[in-house]
């Protein structure tokens, strides 16, 4: 048993290191975006919305049947004060949080009969639901598994860990599989078996780095803190709502619209509305990666000097906007001749597409709040900010889906999301006393808008181009936006944090 050392301090260099890797890890979501108009192509719009929507069920069946477990991991992992405690933390999410999914996995296998008459498909897609439900169900488990596991990596703060697991096997051999399968005649059911075999893999790669991090070897000893198991807990459940309105707002809108609209409708709703998410999930991978780096560093922090928190809050707001600003820019003005790519149906989507975009930008911007917010906050506070995002969202819906369905569920979730964000913010001002917009800040922003505007028009121009040129010369803009607001509007000091890629990057002088 080896005692933990004393805490070192938690600097921004830190979060520059963790966000940089993290980044990378989850450039799979590039590749999900990259790999849907081949989707669509190889299966048609259609099919490939009664898979988004059975993916979008398992995604938020996990983020509820997990009891928070991946949440929890970032509080009590870096609080451990040995290896055998965050062994035993470990053992306690993976058995909260992969049990409930394995039996939900069995209940939904052996009621797909029941289960088929909600979903809305194509006439063609009809005997394939109740074999696609009962097979594809066993991804629930497979997915916790994955889920609380990277998890326990990015508590011991290795952020790089998940680059093999989430680009390599989870996104390429799905995306390699699937077209094999489809070229063997197995259509649409190729796609789910492709899927399962991917996380399969990503479940075995998984242990295999858990055993490098964790003493495993005291997996199932006693745990050495009679109160650990119920801390676990209590840290899970104290962010099982928040979690679960954040995958609400992501994988509940594709449900609601295919169960609202009849046949092919619903079914092709449900495939416009995850295309519009996925290509804002450009913008929101950004915040993602500041979420999963800033809880354990904050909760690492708090072990020594909440000073070193707000530290750690207001440089990752900086670098969030000077990324975020001219990407969102970039991505908005130039988003018609990227929704060609999807098929010539795919421009319905465009209304959507612009109010996620833009709603997950000012998202990722106020967004640095709610990791911070869950592990310095009570409990008992982490329940408004759901409370409030979901109110919101369902009164804006309820108003706005029978008007216009796509851009109506859109725009709800875009106020929902921007509530569910702002609210710990301001919270975390009202308790703690901290917000992020210091001075250095202004300067920031101001710099970082002016580029962003100047990238928008350069965008937009490049729409003007035949397809495959627009979208070469708005990836140059995105990139080169990206860049001038790190060089210009970062101050100095900031830049410096960013070590050896900013000197590779000419960002240091």
């Amino acid at each position: 048993m080896t005692a933990s050392p004393s805490p070192a301090p938690i600097t921004s260099r830190h979060v520059a290191r963790g966000v940089g890797t993290t980044l990378l890890s989850r450039s799979g979501s590039v590749i999900e975006v990259v790999s849907q108009p081949l989707y669509v192509a190889m299966f048609g719009l259609a099919s490939f919305g009664l898979y988004s929507v059975l993916w979008a069920a398992i995604n938020l069946a996990e983020n509820i049947f997990d009891l928070g477990m991946t949440s929890s991991m970032q509080r009590t992992v870096p609080q451990a004060k040995d290896d055998a405690a965050a062994a035993a933390s470990l053992r306690q999410a993976l058995i909260l949080g992969v049990t409930p999914n394995l039996l939900i996995a069995m209940l939904a296998s052996l009621f797909a009969p029941q289960i088929a008459p909600w979903l809305n498909v194509a006439q063609h897609d009809i005997p394939h639901v109740v074999p696609a439900i009962r097979l594809f169900a066993w991804a629930l488990p497979l997915w916790a598994f994955v889920e609380i596991a990277t998890s326990a990596l990015r508590a011991r703060h290795l952020f790089g860990a998940e680059i093999r697991l989430r680009l390599a096997y989870e996104q390429l051999m799905r995306l390699i599989l699937a077209a094999i399968l489809y070229c063997a005649g197995l259509g649409l059911t190729g796609l789910f078996i492709a899927h399962l075999v991917s996380l399969s893999a990503t479940v075995l790669l998984s242990i295999r780095l858990l055993a490098r991090h964790y003493r495993l070897d005291l997996f199932l000893a006693p745990a050495p803190e009679p109160l650990l198991t119920g801390n676990t807990m209590k840290a899970g459940i104290s962010v099982l709502p928040a979690n679960m309105v954040a995958r609400f707002f992501g994988d509940l809108p594709p449900i609601l619209l295919n169960m609202l609209l009849p046949g092919s409708s619903g079914a092709s709703a449900a495939a416009l509305y995850t295309i519009a998410r996925k290509l804002s999930s450009l913008v929101q991978v950004v915040r993602t990666a500041f979420s999963y780096v800033l809880a354990p560093l904050a909760s690492s922090a708090l072990r020594r000097d909440f000073g070193d928190v707000r530290a750690l809050y207001s440089y990752s707001t900086r670098l969030i906007t000077v990324i975020v600003l001219p990407l969102v820019a970039a991505l908005s003005a130039g988003i018609k001749p990227i929704l060609q790519f999807f098929g010539h149906d795919a421009g319905i989507a465009y209304g959507a597409c612009l109010i996620l975009i833009l709603a997950r930008g000012l998202e990722a911007i106020l967004g640095s709040a709610s990791p911070v917010f869950q592990v310095v906050s009570a409990y008992r506070r982490q329940l408004l900010p759901s409370i409030v995002g979901v109110t919101v969202a369902l009164l804006i819906g309820l108003l706005l889906v029978p008007l216009s369905p796509l851009s109506g569920m859109a725009a709800a979730v875009a106020c929902g999301l921007l509530l569910a964000s702002a609210t710990p913010m301001a919270l975390l001002h009202r308790y703690q006393h901290i917000h992020p917009f210091h001075e250095g800040f202004q300067r920031t922003a101001a710099i970082a808008s002016a580029i962003a505007a100047s990238a928008a028009v350069l965008a937009w121009t490049a729409t003007l181009l035949p397809r495959g040129a627009a979208l070469f010369a708005i990836l140059i803009v995105a990139l080169g936006a990206i860049w001038s607001a790190c060089r210009f509007a970062l101050a100095e000091a900031d830049r410096l944090t960013l070590g050896k890629t900013g000197r590779a990057l000419r960002l240091i002088a």
